[in-house]
């Protein structure tokens, strides 16, 4: 009977001990998380909205825990002061240019400050530095943004069926195409004659392609245009005599040019002889009495040469001529038979 409460006070003693245990292991762990007894770099950063933000929320940086919040403070002027506590190991891996934002460990998780950015070989964090932060939208900001979303989208449903409807009534042109048998008619049509082009367009490329196979074909004029240096300096020669040709043709052409011109000031001129004979009417009229006078001189001479072969001292002279040429004739000019 003595030895009950004896066995008592042991039994209670063991729940005691393991109770402190668990309570200790519970504190130790809690604070491991918490970085509770870990030494810590405070830096700040200041927010325009926190969005729940508590003291022991996470600080993450490249996806790896590196401190917790140390204190959240409303300021005077209306931003949110938080002090983050980072550990000291992980300082050497922190640039001082990082940046802070709000986050969350998932959809609806627990707010967390995330840290990101900064020049990897700069200057790194040192104690009560002041670090920019960046805005996190919000699951309010998500959802009024889906929210307008769906509103576009019930829009362009909307929208879309009404387009949908004017088509099945066959109004506006895609309506009329698909319900009007002559625009699809002349549709076609128009398909025709783009591939009738296009049959032609291949045509003709068929044709540069068997030319540029012609210049290709050793032998061939093409060919020897192309390829041959002599052939081509002998056509370049010849192109020299040709304009060399034009040149002289266009000297000869500008010589005749000046000859006429002298020749038409000539006659115009009443200094020359035949502008006298064409611009003056006393000198053709000089002229037209100079030839009456020969025809009729002329005419007394033949008149003269009548009476002078029936002279009876020239008649035997006349008529032993007119003998002999009768016996010998002149010879005449003639062309001969061909």
């Amino acid at each position: 009977m003595r030895a009950t409460p004896n066995i008592r006070a042991i039994v209670v003693g063991i729940f005691v001990f393991v109770g402190v245990a668990i309570f200790i292991i519970t504190v130790l762990t809690l604070g491991s998380q918490h970085n509770t007894f870990e030494s810590s770099v405070l830096i700040k950063a200041y927010f325009n909205n926190v969005n729940g933000l508590q003291k022991g929320n996470n600080i993450w940086y490249s996806g790896v825990k590196v401190g917790t919040i140390k204190s959240v403070v409303l300021k005077g002027d209306g931003r949110v002061e938080v002090d983050m506590g980072i550990e000291e190991a992980s300082v050497k891996f922190i640039p001082k240019d990082v940046k802070a934002r709000l986050s969350t460990d998932g959809l609806i998780g627990n707010k967390i400050i995330e840290i990101y950015g900064g020049t990897p070989a700069g200057e790194k964090i040192r104690e009560g530095d002041v670090i920019d932060h960046d805005t996190l939208v919000n699951t309010d900001e998500m959802m009024k943004t889906l929210s307008k979303n769906n509103d576009n989208l019930y829009a362009i449903t909307n929208n879309f069926k009404l387009i949908t409807g004017k088509m099945a009534a066959g109004q506006g042109t895609l309506g009329r195409l698909f319900a009007s048998d002559t625009l699809y008619a002349q549709l076609n049509s128009t398909v025709a004659v783009l591939k009738h082009a296009a049959d032609h367009l291949n045509t003709l490329s068929a044709n540069i392609a068997a030319y540029t196979d012609k210049l290709k074909s050793k032998g061939s004029l093409a060919n020897e245009l192309v390829t041959d240096t002599t052939v081509f300096s002998s056509l370049r020669q010849t192109i020299v005599r040709l304009q060399n040709v034009a040149d002289s043709s266009q000297r000869v052409i500008a010589s005749l040019q000046t000859t006429g011109r002298l020749i038409n000031d000539g006659l115009r001129s009443p200094n020359t002889p035949a502008g006298t004979l064409l611009n003056d009417p006393a000198a053709a009229h000089n002229i037209k009495i100079t030839l009456q006078n020969l025809q009729s001189a002329s005419k007394k001479l033949d008149e003269d040469l009548e009476a002078a072969q029936h002279n009876f001292l020239l008649r035997h002279f006349f008529k032993k001529k007119a003998k002999e040429e009768k016996k010998n004739p002149p010879a005449t000019d003639s062309i001969p038979a061909g």
